[in-house]
């Protein structure tokens, strides 16, 4: 038996879904840059273990800011003057902000160290 080749109109639809593929992919990747850009750092000096004051988060305050499925995503350490905030899993552009912004809001920030980013917020 001999094997059919594609004609010419089946490889064009082929490559046709493989761009609106492509193209999806690229929409998802410019929403998590977007997300990222908006969760970096400032300018602003980072405050340190040594220059942090402490004011009495626990990690357990920390954890109940984040819906419960969230707060499951996540692994929580006191590190002294701040908790540590790290991902058990890829997060997605959806829960990144989600996360980032309610690390924001209790005056925390992203530290982006690849394999070892994570977030942090002051105690």
């Amino acid at each position: 038996m001999s094997e059919a080749k594609p004609n010419t109109e089946e490889i064009l639809r082929r490559l046709s879904e493989v761009l609106d593929v492509l193209k999806r992919i690229s929409e998802d990747l410019q929403d998590i840059s977007k997300s990222l850009k908006d969760t970096a750092p400032r300018a602003a000096p980072s405050p340190t273990p040594q220059t942090a004051k402490p004011t009495g988060k626990t990690v357990e305050d920390v954890s109940t800011m984040f819906p419960k499925e969230l707060e499951t995503m996540l692994i929580f350490e006191d590190k002294g003057a701040f908790i540590r905030i790290t991902p058990r899993q890829f997060l997605g552009s959806e829960n990144f902000a989600k996360i980032a912004s309610a690390v924001r809001e209790a005056g925390g920030e992203y530290v982006s160290a690849g394999r070892d980013s994570h977030f942090r917020i002051p105690k």
